[in-house]
């Protein structure tokens, strides 16, 4: 407590943040693990269990954009702690009795689930901005990839503890554990952030949700792109080929996507390094377009060699994991670009703004990874993943080609 108290109070308000968003982040990770495995042992397809999910992607886009305006409004400490209080209500939603899980009662659940996602994070990275001097944009980049780095591992962990916690109390104690850990935090974090942080000086009206920054509106539309094409493979048509093709089962699928999602959110934690940070430089419009256009080549890299004779196995796992090192240097970029760009008056408009992007891409391709999957196969999905990539990469053209 003594060394705490030596920090400085921006310092001390981003390990509270990061402390919320960590928290928050295992949860998430982990009822999404939950609701698949115990669905799965009910009998549920693959595709009807990520129909379970298309609220949760749908209210995300919703909450970004309206996120962003009531963190403006009323400030950033309340939309985390709102965001933290809905997510202990929808995991509450979940301890009923079997009887009560209906499709429709869990949709309704990840729906909340994701109001709640969006808004803790959209209030964890606008919150950044306010901590670090705009002066400081080494320092800036550093923080940001730190946060979004260790969110991403903490997700990927967050999926072997639904699994074991799933193991051990069964599923309704399971989320009830979460929900108990999480309202503590919750109560914690009533105290701890600052009451003002992130409210704008002048109150935003609700016209002003869409934003009227070129350079921000660009890297929206980058965005929107880089995130459709990760998921149009990687949510539906990926642990259904792993399961169908290579007939792995349930814990072999689900543990090689978490050590994905770890691995991609330690590069991540450490993009900083590999983009040129270490030599005093920090990227602008001109990086995001080149590692963009680097990472474009290598889905439709991966379909020509499920086409030929090369070891499937070897080409497709190979291939995705070079996929997410790359794609996790492309998305920690954006996140450090967005909160860059963004106005520190009000901030969470342009940040909340950017995520219902992101949220967008991902929603675009949960819906096409299930339909072109089941079309056309798993080739398909990483053409249409390469295509998007290279929009991003396009796209990414508009940008201020040098740093701020």
């Amino acid at each position: 407590m003594g060394m705490l108290a030596r920090l400085s109070p921006d310092v001390r308000q981003y390990l509270v943040v990061t402390g919320n968003y960590w928290a928050f982040t295992l949860t998430d990770g982990a009822l999404r693990m939950l609701v698949v495995l115990h669905f799965y042992s009910l009998g549920y397809t693959p595709l009807q269990i990520a129909a379970l999910f298309l609220f949760y992607e749908i209210f995300g886009v919703i909450t970004n954009l309206v996120g962003g305006y009531l963190g403006a409004r009323i400030g950033l400490n309340r939309t985390m702690n709102i965001g933290l209080a809905l997510q202990v209500i929808a995991l509450l939603m979940l301890t009923v009795p079997a009887e009560w899980l209906t499709v429709l009662w869990v949709m309704a659940a990840q729906a909340m689930s994701g109001v709640a996602k969006d808004l803790n994070k959209m209030s964890a990275k606008s919150s950044i901005k306010l901590l670090v001097p705009d002066s400081q944009q080494g320092a800036l980049y550093r923080w940001v990839a730190l946060l979004t780095g260790s969110k991403n591992a903490l997700k990927g962990v967050g999926f072997f503890l639904g699994g074991g916690l799933l193991a051990l109390l069964g599923f309704a104690g399971a989320v009830l554990v979460m929900a108990l850990v999480l309202a503590a935090v919750w109560l914690a974090s009533l105290f701890l952030l600052k009451k003002d942080l992130g409210k704008a000086t002048a109150k935003p009206k609700f016209r002003e949700l869409l934003s009227k920054s070129r350079r921000i509106n660009i890297l929206s539309g980058a965005r929107m792109f880089l995130f459709g094409a990760r998921d149009v493979w990687f949510v539906i048509a990926l642990p259904v080929y792993l399961s169908s093709v290579f007939g792995w089962d349930f814990w072999m699928v689900g543990g090689f996507m978490a050590c994905w999602i770890i691995g991609y959110g330690i590069v991540q934690s450490v993009a900083p390094s590999i983009t040129g940070k270490g030599a005093g430089r920090v990227p602008g419009g001109r990086a995001a377009f080149g590692w963009a256009a680097a990472l474009a080549l290598l889905p439709a890299a991966i379909a020509l060699g499920l086409y030929s004779e090369l070891n499937a196995q070897w080409v497709l796992l190979g291939g995705l994991m070079l996929f997410g090192v790359l794609f996790a240097v492309n998305s920690s970029l954006h996140s450090y670009l967005i909160v860059s760009y963004a106005q520190a008056d009000g901030v969470s408009l342009d940040v909340g703004f950017y995520y219902m992007s992101n949220a967008l891409g991902r929603l675009i391709g949960t819906l096409l990874s299930g339909w072109v999957y089941q079309a056309y196969g798993l080739e398909a999905c990483l053409w249409v993943s390469s295509a998007f990539v290279a929009l991003a990469a396009l796209i990414s053209l508009g940008l201020p080609k040098a740093a701020r």
